[in-house]
């Protein structure tokens, strides 16, 4: 993801997602900005159709909804944030393969985790690739996950 794809991922967030869940332009700058290795989009003949944020964090963290992302020294955790695949796009695999080349860069970077939180019905799509949901969150990650304003899961899977 570069600079000049920051107009089309705010399309495709607003087609897909709840007007609650929206992020802003300044966050998913910040975003691009603190890990550009984990900010990927795919491209279809139309141009930017899905993309996918992650950055490395602990297992047990949840960023608020527009939370900025900020590494640990000692990351052990792929968080997975913000995944959207344009409607024209929907049914072809283009998410899931922005997935696995971020699980694959965690992998190599010898993360143990990946995270994320799944909204809008998203959960059986995370189970199906592996990841469970994690109720064993302190107050202040549960006072993260309710920032979502919807029904919002947390959940996480080894990488090893």
């Amino acid at each position: 993801m570069g600079e000049h794809d920051i107009a089309a991922v705010l399309a495709i967030q607003e087609e897909s997602y709840a007007s609650e869940l929206l992020e802003s332009t300044a966050i998913i700058r910040q975003r691009l900005l603190a890990f550009p290795d984990l900010a990927w989009v795919a491209e279809d003949a139309h141009g930017v159709c899905a993309y996918l944020f992650g950055y490395r964090s602990h297992a047990g963290k949840v960023t608020p909804l527009d939370g900025a992302f900020a590494e640990p020294a000692d990351a052990d955790c792929l968080y997975l944030h913000d995944l959207a695949v344009a409607r024209r796009a929907g049914g072809r695999g283009i998410g899931l393969a922005l997935v696995q080349r971020l699980l694959d860069q965690g992998r190599t970077g010898r993360l143990r985790y990946s995270a994320l939180v799944s909204v809008q019905g998203s959960q059986a799509f995370w189970s199906r690739l592996g990841y469970a949901a994690e109720a064993a969150l302190d107050s202040a990650q549960q006072r993260n996950l309710a920032s979502y304003g919807v029904p919002a899961v947390y959940m996480v899977k080894p990488l090893h």
